[in-house]
């Protein structure tokens, strides 16, 4: 069964699913050294926060190439991110591997809903 068009960029899963990442990263990020709090947790963070909101910065764009745009700038900051959560993951700051399944699940669908978009008909 199709889903109905999304009404709000909440509406869509690849969204939901890129905001309980940022969720999940934020309370990894909790619990690095202090002396991380300007440097890895902060890169991380601003990594992770912006691949949701470049897709709901991408949502309510007109033309396909400027919603293509925002999912690709969102698409390099989780490969950013994914980058960090490696570093996190080699420093020994934490459990990353739930972490980067959820990366994994957002990657694949970011890539599906660019794909729907640049060969979308409208």
């Amino acid at each position: 069964m199709k889903r109905p068009p999304a009404k709000r960029f909440q509406d869509l899963v690849v969204w939901q699913k890129a905001y309980q990442l940022v969720l999940s990263l934020y309370r990894l990020s909790e619990n690095f050294p202090r002396n991380e709090r300007f440097g890895l947790t902060s890169q991380l963070r601003r990594s992770a926060v912006s691949i949701p909101a470049n897709i709901a910065e991408g949502f309510k764009k007109r033309t396909r190439p400027d919603k293509a745009r925002f999912l690709n700038i969102s698409q390099g900051s989780l490969e950013e991110t994914r980058y960090y959560l490696l570093l996190s993951h080699d420093l020994g700051y934490g459990d990353t591997h739930e972490l980067s399944i959820q990366i994994e699940e957002v990657s694949k669908l970011l890539d599906s809903y660019l794909s729907t978009i640049l060969n979308s008909d409208s």
